[in-house]
């Protein structure tokens, strides 16, 4: 379980980012995180593995006080919070299996990982998630030769192969286009599913959240003022946390988008 206590962030500039975020992601559940630009969604994502520090409160997960970790102690914790990036982040000139093995580099050591000498487990599981996203022909391809709904798989590949408890996704979907992004969002709920895996997906698009995300969050200048279910996301609750608008065809365009995905089931 995560859970974060008061959770706060100021920047320098006297900006507060977050103001004192009580929130409990239970193991196994997806959590969609919603908000206008400057809500604080990525801080809060970024504050949980401490790519970010928080000025205040806690981040814990299963009884391990995230936030007042030392440096080692830190990066071993890291191990058990795969982050998934909206920019891919991946190595461009390596392939598509080194990136994916990247992600064990918190377990196998500098050397092993620079002479690319990764135990054999760690490559079959590699094969096992390519195959998964449907990749495995592509594990010899340089990551720059892919898409960007291919560079997002790999991404996801690279986190898993962690085995992480805790997956962080930051705007999964932003540069991709509509039916890619709906790909990408199921098979983000889909793997978290078959693995028991918590996730928290900072999403801008509310009808991905709507249609994909069982619980959602919705944050408004650093707090929250929305969380639960997604027929629970009215009008007035989308008006609360982004301002006036006419949220009607938003609500309706998911409600078809609903029914189109039962008769294609």
């Amino acid at each position: 379980m995560l859970q974060l206590e008061k959770l706060t962030k100021t920047y320098k500039t006297g900006d507060k980012a977050l103001q004192g975020i009580d929130l409990e992601v239970p193991s196994g559940q997806v959590l969609a995180l919603i908000g206008p630009s400057g809500a604080g969604k990525s801080t809060m994502i970024r504050c949980i593995n401490r790519l970010v520090e928080p000025t205040g409160g806690a981040a814990i997960l299963d009884g391990v006080n995230l936030t007042r970790l030392g440096s080692g102690a830190l990066r071993r914790a890291r191990r058990e919070m795969g982050m998934i990036f909206q920019e891919y982040a991946l190595v461009e000139r390596l392939t598509v299996m080194e990136n994916v093995l990247s992600g064990r580099l918190g377990y196998v050591g500098f050397w092993r990982s620079f002479l690319r000498r990764y135990p054999q487990s760690d490559v079959d599981e590699a094969f096992r998630l390519l195959d998964r996203v449907g990749l495995l022909h592509m594990a010899d391809k340089r990551a720059d030769e892919l898409s960007g709904g291919q560079r997002q798989r790999v991404g996801i590949c690279r986190a898993l192969i962690q085995q992480p408890k805790l997956l962080l996704v930051d705007e999964p979907t932003a540069s991709l286009d509509p039916k890619t992004s709906r790909q990408i969002m199921r098979l983000i709920t889909e793997l978290c599913r078959e693995r028991g895996l918590a996730a928290i997906i900072n999403i801008h698009d509310v009808a991905l959240a709507q249609m994909f995300v069982p619980r959602i969050v919705g944050l408004r200048f650093g707090e929250i003022v929305f969380d639960g279910p997604p027929d629970a996301l009215t009008s007035e609750k989308l008006t609360e946390i982004y301002g006036e608008e006419d949220w009607e065809a938003t609500i309706e365009k998911v409600e078809g988008e609903d029914t189109d995905i039962e008769a294609a089931e």
